[in-house]
């Protein structure tokens, strides 16, 4: 399958080496912008741009997910797969995909629903908890769950 993928942090690195080492075609991956990662250090990208680079993937890092919208069309990509890119896609990003967006989200939903789910699990002190895969629509972590 022909996808797009978006991520930022250490968390989203192994399921795009997942995705990749399954046999799916990852036409374009969506980060975040270099930013700086600490007070005095310098401009540093994403962990997964860092891990799309080495995997000789091509790379766009829009300031605005909007600003993703053309160069995923551009793409090919049928299935968009997020996790944890850190910004609401607009609806325009969302219809991009033929199959639209999948989201693997950390949390069993409803309960944690939003940014910081496991921060929020921990500190309500949940003895249970897991991810799921979901179908992303417009809203906060509002499609179906599929797993």
């Amino acid at each position: 399958m022909r996808l797009v993928y978006l991520g930022t942090p250490t968390d989203a690195v192994a399921p795009l080496h997942a995705l990749v080492h399954a046999g799916h075609e990852v036409a374009l991956v969506v980060t975040q912008p270099d930013r700086r990662r600490a007070r005095g250090g310098g401009v540093r990208q994403s962990p997964v741009k860092a891990a799309a680079v080495d995997l000789g993937l091509p790379v766009v890092t829009p300031e605005r997910a909007a600003d993703a919208v053309e160069p995923v069309r551009e793409s090919g990509a049928t299935l968009g797969v997020v996790v944890a890119f850190g910004q609401i896609l607009p609806e325009a990003l969302l219809a991009t995909p033929e199959h639209g967006f999948v989201n693997l989200h950390f949390s069993l939903l409803p309960r944690w629903r939003g940014a910081a789910p496991v921060e929020r699990a921990i500190l309500a002190g949940d003895t249970e908890t897991g991810v799921c895969v979901m179908r992303m629509e417009r809203g906060l972590d509002t499609g179906p769950v599929y797993a």
